[in-house]
């Protein structure tokens, strides 16, 4: 038989499965409403799955394999997870009392603990490393380690090391995943919100009638008011559900059934109220009834249906002339008061504080309702101006100091500062570390505006975070444009691996555009290796020339010669004959074999040009003599001469004849006499 059965373990599916209702379900901690089957479901025993811990809202698990830091990282990663972030102390303690339990190896683990910039570290769920009870050992964090792992458990101590070095063991972490994706918290319908801001915090899923004060849904809403007894309604927003959410009397008197009670200080401090002319009034029931007693008129209270009272200057100020603010005070400004003092934020409307921007020194002035500061440094960002802008290269700590751009050697950099987010940006912070140790480094810094420039130096790399680190070397006002060079001997490079350099350039005005450089080259260069440098060059310039220069003379002299030989065959190719000539010496007839010369002088060659109309003549021409006939001693009595003469008007016959006459003294000798022209 069975006894005491009511202390036998009851299994979470026989509780879950009674549950009927979202709102019962949710209640128990080992079930979950399923939205779909609308139905209660009974959580599994293990929820991260096996070898994994369920601690607090995580799971995590402990490996002891040696891995550096990137492989950690990707061994979580293929398990779903991430490198543990330790923000809570339920999480630390399982895991220092986790590593004490490996007593045959002892394991120092990674955690997602990193470097995020200069003094600067945060886990990988970018929660600050504030936000734990691990603490660093003496002397950490080193400037060499940019990742965390845990070195000893017994005082939760952690060491700084770098991301590439080994470590023995890990700690991953990964959410608590519901099983089933259908499961989501219950949502209270529309119609049991019973005000504006419950009724619109989800979105547009609901929707707030002001004129019926009822919730719908925004599906619903033909069918909730089907002739449009719905005046007014949000969505997002809610306007103030009665009078006394309105905080001045002009907002006030706006509002249909809204009065102002003025207070007796008569500076235009009040409160607004339900009421008509005759007064406030108060609900009784369904109905409204007049209270005289919520503005007491023996009191000095006043009380506003249809005119605010003059004076309106929200409880800071007295008015002048009954309706000019004398003098704001309680750190606020404007015609009535109405705004805080640059520098200051809130709302100070009918008594209303004003509170302090709280910049972290790097803002003067912040947004007046929210306080989120200005910051006017180039790379700080934050409601606080308390982070870096990390993702374009800005880096340092501005809760210890300030932001500066990380610079690279032998760049140009240019910064346009001419957007609207850039309108508060008065100050940018530069940082540059000499990358060559026998060589001088050199600053070029210009702007489009006149801005103040100081340059200093520091031996360690986590410098510029607390004052009195930095040595000045420079220092500069109203100026455009600045050029200097910091020697390597001077600074002793050589020294101080880890010397760096930091840029302030301030006091400039928006927009500006400003172009800064650091570069290191030789000053004074080797003059043996700068003369056999150019000797060489020079030499082996010129016989590279000198073999051009011979294989061009060989091509040209072999292409003078073929143009030669082409010459002389084409010379040799021409057609030729022997022409007669008969010379008359003074008087004496001359006999000829073929008997005497008759007509006139025939030309002894012609050659007709191209279309037949043109020719070159060619004829002798006797050259003058002397009275003996004979010429002079060392010259030719003979000349021959050659005309473009016309042919194209010549007869036929002419040309036949001249023609056959040319071809016949080719072939046979003339017999008839030839006279010189």
């Amino acid at each position: 038989s069975v006894k005491n059965y009511t202390k036998c373990h009851v299994r979470n599916e026989q509780i879950c499965n009674k549950l009927t209702s979202c709102k019962s379900c949710s209640l128990h901690l080992n079930c979950q409403w399923d939205q779909r089957q609308q139905e209660c479901q009974a959580l599994p025993a293990h929820l991260c799955g096996e070898r994994w811990s369920h601690i607090g809202d995580a799971c995590l698990h402990i490996n002891s394999s040696r891995e550096s830091y990137d492989n950690a990282k990707l061994y979580c990663y293929n398990l779903s997870g991430n490198l543990a972030s330790l923000t809570t102390s339920k999480e630390v303690e399982f895991v220092l009392d986790e590593i004490q339990k490996y007593t045959l190896q002892k394991i120092s683990p990674w955690v997602g603990l990193r470097k995020i910039n200069i003094s600067y570290w945060g886990w990988d769920d970018m929660s600050p490393f504030t936000n734990t009870t691990l603490q660093w050992l003496p002397g950490e964090p080193n400037d060499s380690g940019f990742c965390a792992y845990l070195e000893r458990a017994e005082v939760a101590g952690l060491k700084a090391n770098p991301c590439t070095a080994m470590a023995d063991g890990l700690v991953c972490e990964k959410p608590v995943v519901s099983p089933n994706q259908n499961a989501r918290p219950c949502k209270k319908p529309c119609s049991l919100r019973t005000t504006c801001s419950n009724c619109t915090s989800n979105g547009m899923e609901c929707m707030w009638c002001s004129s019926t004060k009822r919730c719908v849904d925004s599906n619903a809403y033909i069918i909730s008011f089907p002739y449009g007894q719905c005046l007014e309604w949000q969505t997002a927003t809610c306007s103030p559900q009665n009078c006394s959410g309105l905080r001045t009397c002009g907002q006030c008197l706006e509002q249909p059934g809204c009065g102002w009670c003025n207070d007796p200080s008569n500076t235009g401090k009040g409160q607004c109220l339900e009421g008509s002319s005759r007064g406030p009034m108060k609900p009784v029931g369904n109905e409204m009834v007049l209270d005289a007693g919520l503005c007491p008129k023996e009191k000095n209270y006043e009380w506003s249906f249809i005119q605010c009272p003059a004076c309106q200057c929200n409880g800071h100020s007295t008015c002048i002339n009954s309706n000019v603010c004398d003098q704001c005070k309680n750190l606020t400004t404007g015609k009535q008061c109405e705004t805080c003092m640059p520098g200051y934020y809130g709302d100070p409307t009918n008594g209303g504080q004003c509170t302090a921007c709280t910049c972290s020194g790097h803002a003067n002035i912040c947004h007046m309702q929210t306080g989120k500061c200005f910051c006017t440094t180039k790379g700080i960002k934050g409601d606080q101006c308390q982070l870096c802008d990390s993702e374009n290269r800005y880096l340092g700590n501005p809760l210890r100091g300030t932001c500066y751009y990380s610079l690279l050697i032998d760049y140009q950099f240019t910064f346009s500062l001419l957007q609207e987010d850039d309108r508060h940006h008065t100050a940018i912070n530069f940082i540059a570390n000499p990358e060559q140790s026998n060589k001088n480094l050199d600053i070029s810094i210009n702007a489009s505006n006149n801005f103040n420039l100081n340059i200093t130096w520091s031996i360690g790399s986590t410098a510029g975070t607390i004052s009195g680190e930095e040595i000045p070397v420079v220092s500069k006002a109203n100026i455009k444009e600045y050029r200097d060079s910091f020697s390597c001997e001077k600074f002793n490079f050589r020294s101080n691996p880890n010397i760096t350099f930091y840029v302030y350039v301030s006091n400039f005005s928006w927009p500006i555009k400003i172009q800064i450089a650091f570069s290191q080259h030789n000053t004074i260069m080797d003059l043996v290796q700068f003369f056999v440098t150019f000797f060489s060059c020079f030499l082996s310039l010129l016989l590279v020339a000198a073999v051009v220069w011979k294989i061009k003379q060989t091509c040209w002299a072999s292409r003078r010669r073929e143009q030669l030989m082409r010459e002389r065959q084409q010379m040799a190719s021409r057609p030729f004959a022997s022409v007669d000539v008969a010379l008359e010496v003074g008087a004496e007839q001359t006999d000829f074999l073929r008997g005497p010369l008759e007509g006139a002088p025939k030309p002894i060659a012609i050659e007709p040009c191209s279309g037949n109309r043109a020719a070159v003549l060619t004829v002798f021409l006797c050259l003058p003599r002397g009275p003996s006939g004979v010429p002079p001693p060392g010259q030719s009595g003979l000349a021959i001469a050659s005309a473009l003469i016309d042919i194209s008007q010549q007869k036929p016959a002419d040309c036949k004849d001249k023609n056959s006459g040319v071809r016949n003294r080719k072939h046979h000798l003339s017999t008839r006499q030839g006279t010189c022209v």
